[in-house]
């Protein structure tokens, strides 16, 4: 039987938690960053911090696969995040090709090699995304009229478990949901692996800021929804 990690409040509660560890490793990186602005240095140290922000990482992705196994609709929209959060939603998570826009504007000092590695790497995972896209249009085709956001929010709030269609549409979204999270994680750790550790400590950091950035905006255009007048409260 399923833990309380299958448990949506459970897990909205772990979220949270995990989002105020993500401000910790911001704070950890951030420093790190200040203390040692290339790789002139030793850096040793970095490699310990770099492990542990995307160790992170990793217990969000397993968290989210095990409650992805009890609830494949919920996960495609998720109640712990936002509105705004939901709306930038790319199969269950952000899209990968979103990574070498961080890299861009956080990383200035690659070498030429870098850049073609860090350039083929995009051209290989633009594929990748597209792929994904053909195989969940392949899948919304078996979905009837409702748009898929909303079919996925009343499939979860109506806890449907169906017979033999619903059951083959559920795997084919686990399926899908499974292979964008590969491509999320495997992207970020390539693009670690290509980059110095004092690189990839800033381009971890810009992940982290953009990250809780979005967070504090959907969470203030949720308040604002519910109550027009506290727009101008800071």
């Amino acid at each position: 039987m399923p833990g309380d990690d299958y448990n949506v409040d459970s897990f909205t509660a772990f979220f949270e938690g995990w989002l105020l560890r993500q401000q910790q490793y911001l704070d950890e990186l951030l420093t790190a960053t200040r203390r040692h602005p290339d790789d002139a240095a030793d850096n040793g140290d970095l490699d310990d911090l770099i492990s542990r922000t995307l160790s992170h990482y990793e217990e969000y992705y397993e968290k989210k696969s095990r409650i992805a196994q009890r609830d494949i609709f919920l996960v495609f929209s998720p109640t712990w995040f936002t509105t705004y959060e939901q709306s930038l939603l790319w199969i269950g998570g952000f899209r990968p090709g979103l990574i070498f826009r961080l890299v861009n504007e956080s990383i200035n000092d690659m070498w030429d090699d870098q850049v073609l590695r860090i350039g083929r790497l995009r051209e290989d995972v633009k594929v990748e995304e597209r792929m994904l896209n053909n195989d969940l249009a392949k899948i919304q085709e078996k979905v009837a009229a409702p748009p898929l956001l909303e079919f996925f929010r009343r499939q979860s709030h109506d806890g449907v478990t169906g017979g033999t269609e619903m059951e083959a549409l559920k795997a084919a979204f686990q399926s899908v949901l499974a292979s964008a999270d590969f491509l999320r994680r495997e992207t970020a750790l390539k693009v670690a692996e290509i980059l110095t550790p004092a690189q990839t400590v800033r381009f971890l950091a810009a992940v982290a800021q953009l990250h809780l950035r979005i967070r504090a905006c959907g969470l203030q255009k949720d308040a604002e929804r519910r109550d027009p007048g506290c727009g101008g409260v800071q």
